[in-house]
C-alpha cells in the first residue's frame, strides 16, 4: 500500500493539468487530493485581471501545499503578440517576429524582463516561451510570427536575450518546440505534421537556436508533436520518441534541464494515439512532465496510465528517479516572488512596451520621405480577425482594423468580406472616388479570394495606397503596383494604436523584415 501511495505521488509530479474557470474548480481539488498533481497550466480562459490571477495562483499554491506538502509549478504560455494570456491591465508586448523587426536587439531582452517581472508578481513561476523555432517555411500555419526569424543565428541570438530577460525578471522559462516546428505546413493542434529531414539538416538549421539556448542554461524545453521519419522510423512524433528525447536531446546534445511535452490533447496526439496513451508513451520516452491542458478528468486518467506503465516496468525506475531529480533541480532554480502586484501594467512598463510596438512596424517599399500622407478623407478597409491557429485567444477575432483606424483617424471604413463580389467592388469604387488615400489592413493566406479582390480594386487607383499586414509578413511580396506595405505582425489593441500613430505621422516606421522577401518589386 505504501509503495502504491509513493508511486501516485511521484506520478503526480510528472503531470501538468489545465482547467476551465477563473477559480479553482472542485474537480481540480479532487485531482490534487487523489492523484497528487502539483503542476498547472493557465490560459486566457483562466484570467480576467491581475487581482483575480494573483488570487488564483495563491489558491493553487495553497491547495498543493496542503494536499502534498510540495511547491506548485504554475505555468502559462505568454509569448507576446498573438499569444498573450494576461488581462488588459497587464503589459502587452509584440510577438517574437515583431521584436526581431526592431532595430534594437535589446528589445528581446526587455520583453523577457517585462514578462518575467509581471508573471513573478502575479504568482506564475513558469512561462512556456520563447519559440526557438526557425520559421524556415513561409507557409507555416502555427509558428509564423511566433518565431523570431527565418535565420537560425538571429533566432538563437534573440531567444537567448529573451531567456535572460525572463530569468532576470523572476520566472523560469522554456524553449520550444524541440527539435523544431518551423518547417511544417500543418498545425499540430489540428493534425500530425511531418518534417522529412535527416539529423544533419536539422543540425544545420532547426537545432542551432536550441543549442544556443542550452548554452545559455535555459531551464526547460518543450517538445514538438511532429514526426521526423528520417530520425524516428516508427510513426510517432518527437514527444513520444525515445530516440529523439533521450537519444538526441539528452545523450547527443547533453541537455540536462527539464523537458515538458506540448499539450497532449492536441490532435497530433489525441487524434492519432489518444491522450492517455500518449502521456504514458511520452514519459517513457524521457519527457519529465506531460501536459493535459483542457480536461481534468483526462488528466486523472493519464495519471492512472502512467502509474500502470511504472508498475509494468515500461516506465523504468531509473528513468523515474532521474526525472524526479530534474524536477527537484528545476524547483531549486525557482526565483522568489519578489515583485509587487502594482508593477503589472504600470505606466513605466507600458511606456517601454509602446516603444517596442512602434519599433516593430516595418515598412516595405516605403518612399524616401516616409509613409504617404493619408489626407483628410482616408478610406480604411479591413476584416474581422479570424483565428489562424488554436494557439490564439478566441476574443482576438473581435478586432477590426478598418473601424479602429476610422475611430482614431477619421475618414470612412469598409469591411472586406471573405469572398468579395462585384457588388462589393462597385461599392468600393464609389467610396474610393471621394477618398484621399486607401489603407487596407489584412491577414491570412496571400492567395485568398479576399486578397485577390483587394489587389484588383486598388491596383489602378491614382492616390496614396497602403496595405498593412496584421499577421505573417510574407504576403507583402505580392503587393499591387504602386502600393506601400507595412508589416505589423499582430492585430491587437496595442498594434492598432501604433499603426494609427504612424499613419498620423507621429513617427516613421523603421523596422527591418526578419524574413526573406524580394526587394526589387515595381512600386
Amino acid at each position: 500500500m505504501r509503495e502504491t501511495e509513493a508511486l501516485r505521488r511521484q506520478i503526480g509530479r510528472r503531470i501538468m493539468a489545465g482547467f476551465e474557470g477563473v477559480t479553482v474548480p472542485e474537480a481540480l481539488e479532487k485531482l490534487v487530493r487523489e492523484h497528487y498533481v502539483t503542476n498547472f497550466v493557465l490560459f486566457k480562459r483562466n484570467v480576467t485581471d491581475n487581482a483575480q490571477l494573483k488570487a488564483l495562483c495563491d489558491a493553487l499554491r495553497e491547495l498543493v501545499l496542503k494536499e502534498t506538502g510540495l511547491p506548485a509549478l504554475i505555468a502559462i504560455d505568454h509569448e507576446g503578440g498573438t499569444v498573450t494570456r494576461l488581462g488588459a491591465d497587464a503589459t502587452a508586448i509584440p510577438c517574437a517576429m515583431g521584436l526581431s523587426a526592431s532595430r534594437d536587439p535589446e528589445d528581446a531582452y526587455l520583453a523577457g524582463l517585462l514578462i518575467g517581472t509581471e508573471l513573478n508578481a502575479l504568482g506564475v513561476n513558469v512561462n512556456f516561451a520563447p519559440c526557438a523555432d526557425v520559421n524556415s517555411n513561409p507557409d507555416n500555419p502555427v509558428v509564423g510570427v511566433r518565431s523570431f526569424s527565418c535565420y537560425p543565428e538571429t533566432t538563437g541570438d534573440l531567444a537567448v536575450r529573451f531567456i535572460k530577460g525572463q530569468k532576470d525578471g523572476g520566472v523560469l522559462c522554456s524553449a520550444k518546440h524541440f527539435p523544431g516546428h518551423g518547417d511544417t505546413h500543418e498545425d499540430s493542434h489540428l493534425s500530425l505534421p511531418c518534417v522529412d529531414k535527416p539529423l544533419e539538416e536539422l543540425a544545420a538549421c532547426e537545432l542551432r537556436p536550441f543549442i544556443r539556448a542550452f548554452d545559455a542554461q535555459v531551464p526547460s524545453v518543450m517538445t514538438a508533436h511532429i514526426r521526423y521519419p528520417r530520425i524516428e522510423p516508427d510513426a510517432i512524433p518527437a514527444t513520444m520518441s525515445r530516440r529523439i528525447i533521450t537519444g538526441i536531446l539528452r545523450d547527443t546534445l547533453g541537455y540536462r534541464g527539464l523537458v515538458f511535452s506540448d499539450c497532449m490533447m492536441m490532435q497530433a496526439i489525441a487524434g492519432y494515439f489518444g491522450t492517455v496513451n500518449g502521456v504514458a508513451a511520452s514519459l517513457c520516452a524521457g519527457v519529465d512532465i506531460a501536459i493535459v491542458s483542457h480536461d481534468v478528468a483526462l488528466a486523472a486518467q493519464a495519471c492512472e496510465a502512467a502509474a500502470a506503465a511504472a508498475v509494468s516496468g515500461r516506465l523504468s525506475r531509473e528513468d523515474m528517479n532521474a526525472s524526479l531529480a530534474r524536477i527537484e533541480a528545476f524547483h531549486a532554480l525557482m526565483p522568489k516572488n519578489n515583485a509587487d502586484l502594482s508593477v503589472v501594467g504600470c505606466p513605466r512598463h507600458r511606456e517601454i512596451a509602446r516603444g517596442m510596438w512602434e519599433r516593430s512596424l516595418t515598412p516595405y517599399h516605403m518612399p524616401a520621405g516616409g509613409l504617404p500622407p493619408i489626407g483628410f478623407s482616408p478610406l480604411f478597409i479591413g476584416h474581422t480577425q479570424g483565428r489562424v491557429t488554436g494557439v490564439q485567444n478566441p476574443e482576438e477575432d473581435k478586432l477590426h482594423f478598418a473601424f479602429a483606424m476610422r475611430n482614431a483617424l477619421g475618414g470612412e471604413a469598409m469591411t472586406l468580406p471573405d469572398e468579395p463580389d462585384g457588388q462589393w467592388e462597385e461599392a468600393f469604387n464609389e467610396k474610393a472616388r471621394h477618398a484621399s488615400a486607401v489603407i487596407a489592413g489584412v491577414s491570412g493566406a496571400s492567395r485568398s479570394a479576399r486578397r485577390g479582390a483587394l489587389a484588383r480594386v486598388i491596383e489602378n487607383l491614382d492616390m496614396p495606397k497602403m496595405i498593412v499586414e496584421l499577421g505573417s509578413p510574407y504576403a507583402l511580396a505580392s503587393l499591387p503596383k504602386g502600393t506601400v506595405g507595412l508589416a505589423a505582425y499582430t492585430c491587437s489593441a496595442d498594434s492598432l494604436q501604433a499603426i494609427a500613430e504612424a499613419l498620423r505621422g507621429a513617427f516613421t516606421p523603421k523596422g527591418r523584415l526578419p524574413v526573406d522577401l524580394p526587394l526589387d518589386a515595381d512600386v
